[in-house]
């Protein structure tokens, strides 16, 4: 019971990851606060929580939401924990063919809204003598071909706001780390397409598939994975972490693939072969 006494808020927290770390932090003890635009997902969650999680609907990209639903959580006693995870794809297009408005809204979506979870959640745990900030990043922040440009953009942007806030909010004794999850199942890769249960269960599957040959942990990463990255992030055992990132991501950004598959060619397997 690691968070009990703790108020905790997470965004996008009614599916995924979100949904998941909400659970978690629960579990150990927290009353949590979540927000998220899907109202029946996040009212489920809070209905069978017997009075841990509590929904308030939200879009990350109006600040007047997020500061609405920070300021219902502070309003219970104290904010302790924030975890900025909202989020979606965001536009698909490339570099040279992205509109402003596209980029604007994938930005918004996925970087304003956590400098602004920030930006509303740090006078309030400073008022208290402190809190901890949680950040959702991703591998794509950490080189291309991950994810479409805008995003990985974006979550790059997530990484660097983690670090310049972390030294900016150390003097109100407050920790701001991310995680940076890899492959993670979760509903963010067919939320563009409209699905009904059975296509989405062949998708489901057909992900999972994938993911589990993605990198050396021979499985697909699940959102609880993050939630325990996340949990140890904003417990006392990580007090002396901040400005840094967790990668989860079963050992994705090891290297390449041949890295760790030895059924994949190398530059050195293509001059065996040549040898004889």
């Amino acid at each position: 019971m690691r968070f009990a006494g703790k108020r905790a808020v997470v965004t996008g927290g009614a599916s995924g990851i979100g949904r998941a770390t909400a659970l978690r932090l629960a579990e150990e003890g927290a009353e949590v606060w979540i927000g998220d635009i899907d109202s029946d997902g996040g009212q489920a969650i809070a209905e069978t929580s017997n009075g841990r999680i509590h929904f308030r609907r939200t879009d990350v990209c109006e600040a007047g939401d997020i500061a609405a639903l920070i300021a219902a959580a502070d309003s219970a006693g104290g904010l302790d924990i924030l975890f900025n995870n909202a989020g979606a794809g965001g536009s698909r297009d490339n570099i040279d063919v992205i509109s402003a408005e596209d980029w604007d809204r994938t930005q918004a979506l996925l970087l304003r809204s956590v400098a602004m979870g920030i930006r509303h959640a740090a006078p309030l745990m400073a008022a208290r003598g402190g809190g901890v900030i949680v950040n959702t990043s991703s591998v794509s922040a950490l080189g291309s071909g991950y994810a479409p440009t805008a995003y990985s953009v974006a979550k790059a942007g997530v990484l660097h706001l983690t670090k310049v806030a972390a030294a900016d909010l150390a003097r109100h004794n407050i920790r701001v780390n991310a995680v940076v999850p890899g492959f993670i199942t979760t509903g963010i890769f067919t939320a563009s397409f409209d699905l009904d249960a059975e296509k989405q269960a062949i998708a489901d599957a057909a992900i999972a598939g994938v993911a589990a040959k993605a990198q050396p942990v021979a499985r697909a990463g699940r959102p609880e994975d993050i939630a325990a990255a996340v949990a140890f992030l904003a417990s006392e055992d990580a007090a002396f972490i901040t400005g840094t990132h967790i990668l989860v991501d079963g050992g994705m950004m090891i290297g390449t693939r041949a890295s760790w598959d030895e059924t994949q060619p190398t530059i050195f397997s293509a001059l065996d072969a040549i040898a004889g």
